[in-house]
């Protein structure tokens, strides 16, 4: 039999989810932040979320609104941009399924968020959040780690608009897909390009047509297949990684 304390601890402070709801569901449920949840606290998370859906090109968040929540994205691809002074929109990076967007904010969203295929979220209201990340330190803990790797993949973006070739910046880019492809235990050979080469062009800082002839000559060497325009089979790994590590040689 519980003890009381047992007994107390599952009285709903929120409205508790049944198990069977959406996040049994979700595809993304072993790596999102989630993932260090029991389900009882999962259903507590479950209790303040709203699952969302958005169209491609349709707007999750703008540059400058007050940041009034947090989105786990379960499905579809984000693009993160700025808009400069001359107009001009900067991409700044991509969100993938599992990923937390909407961590780092001071005062405001730094960035705008947009849909680039569906997309669907959940959506948490941020100051419930925070209440129960008091409650959750290993939710807590799992989000700083997630915010160090925003950080991090930051800085590798300066490295990679300042330092890098255009085969370097390219070669680097789809081994970051590799990588999230593997982490979604999706074939990681076969990436699914759902951005455009002129997102690609813009968040590395080259133009459509050097992307275009970067992406064409990968395949002529055999580091690469195209199947379309949004496919790619990654055909020679290491080359690859060669590639993309090759500045200073």
């Amino acid at each position: 039999m519980a003890s009381a304390a047992a007994q107390m601890d599952v009285r709903p402070v929120m409205r508790i989810v049944p198990r069977g709801g959406l996040c049994d569901q979700c595809e993304v449920r072993g790596t999102a932040a989630c993932a260090v949840l029991d389900d009882h606290d999962l259903s507590r998370l479950e209790a303040i979320a709203t699952h969302k859906e958005y169209e491609a090109g349709q707007t999750v968040f703008d540059e400058g609104d007050d940041p009034r929540h947090m989105f786990n994205v379960t499905s579809g691809m984000i693009r993160l941009f700025k808009l400069l002074p001359n107009g001009r929109r900067q991409i700044v990076g991509f969100v993938f399924p599992g990923d937390m967007l909407g961590l780092a904010t001071h005062g405001t969203y730094t960035c705008s968020a947009e849909a680039i295929g569906s997309v669907t979220v959940c959506r948490f209201p941020r100051e419930k959040l925070i209440v129960l990340l008091d409650e959750f330190p290993h939710l807590q803990g799992r989000l700083l780690d997630m915010a160090a790797d925003e950080l991090k993949q930051a800085q590798d973006q300066m490295l990679l608009l300042g330092r890098k070739s255009p085969m370097e910046k390219v070669a680097s880019f789809l081994l970051r897909l590799r990588g999230e492809h593997d982490q979604c235990n999706e074939n990681g050979d076969r990436l699914d390009l759902a951005m455009g080469r002129g997102d690609i062009a813009d968040y590395l800082g080259l133009t459509i047509e050097t992307v275009s002839r970067t992406f064409t000559k990968l395949r002529n060497e055999n580091v690469i297949a195209l199947e379309g325009a949004h496919h790619v089979i990654i055909t020679d790994e290491d080359a690859l990684e060669d590639l993309a590590d090759a500045m200073g040689d």
